[in-house]
């Protein structure tokens, strides 16, 4: 069977795990290398399912009584096994995602900024669309600076609002 002609991408999950079945039914690997593989699976399957495992707890109401908040918290425990490694590996995972794209905004503001303070090379003079006067006027590099500023602006507060939900 082609891979090409499964577009979509759980079918393909689907196939792909069938020909895994299928090689590990014919015995090509090693009983060392079986374990590594099964370790590497579940060790993929776990982390996929870490963002659901954590989203089941934010749904808990927190203007129930103590009692009810308890019986749900109970009841979503036993139903998602999650441990406080789990937890704070998903913390972690939020935390560097999120400053990373801190950062990323600074660096664009940044860039952003000294694109507009420097002078523009001379052939990119000529695409000025609005003349102040006859030697400054708005070009085409400023409106492109203005805009990865403002992406720049978007990505550093949008992390910072997300930054306090956790």
């Amino acid at each position: 069977m082609n891979t090409a002609e499964v577009t979509d991408e759980a079918a393909l999950l689907e196939l792909k795990a069938d020909e895994l079945v299928v090689l590990l039914r014919k015995g090509v690997a090693e009983p060392g290398r079986v374990r590594a593989i099964q370790q590497k699976l579940m060790h993929a399957l776990d982390e996929a399912s870490l963002p659901e495992k954590v989203e089941a707890f934010r749904e808990v109401n927190v203007e129930q009584d103590r009692l009810d908040m308890l019986n749900s918290f109970e009841q979503l425990l036993s139903q998602h096994q999650l441990d406080s490694e789990t937890a704070k590996k998903y913390v972690t995972r939020e935390r560097v995602r999120k400053t990373s794209v801190l950062i990323i905004g600074l660096v664009m503001i940044t860039l952003g900024l000294a694109m507009i303070i420097m002078p523009a090379p001379p052939y990119f003079e000529m695409f000025t669309i609005f003349y102040f006067n006859a030697n400054d006027g708005i070009t085409i590099m400023d409106i492109i600076s203005v805009l990865i500023v403002s992406t720049g602006i978007y990505l550093f507060l949008s992390s910072i609002l997300k930054r306090q939900q956790i």
